[in-house]
């Protein structure tokens, strides 16, 4: 595990605006590793076990589906997370993916 690469994962996810959310692969790029999305996956399924205080729940597939639900607490824990700060799921989809996207490398201007 590279924990170097992981904590830049967590500070970058620690930035993502409450009602939006952005993806392994953007977090990927934004740090300069465009072809380590599952990286950053790995990080944040081991941000659960570390009992990190991280939005996590704010990390999503390309298409923006909650692939990373089962581990959280319980399956739907990440889908609730999300209604709670205005984002609309179905079926483990985030409807209106492209408006609550948010960008790294556009919002936090390299």
């Amino acid at each position: 595990m590279n924990r170097d690469f992981f904590s830049q994962v967590y500070e970058v996810v620690k930035l993502i605006p409450e009602g939006r959310v952005t993806t392994y692969g953007a977090i990927a790029r934004y740090l300069g590793t465009a072809r380590s999305s599952r990286m950053v996956g790995w990080a944040m399924n081991q941000s659960h076990k570390l009992g990190l205080q991280i939005p996590a729940h704010r990390v999503v597939n390309r298409i923006g589906l909650l692939t990373g639900k089962n581990h959280f607490t319980t399956p739907t824990a990440m889908q609730e997370a999300l209604e709670k700060e205005g984002v609309t799921i179905i079926n483990d989809m985030i409807v209106n993916f492209n408006q609550h996207f948010w960008d790294p490398a556009v919002e936090l201007k390299l």
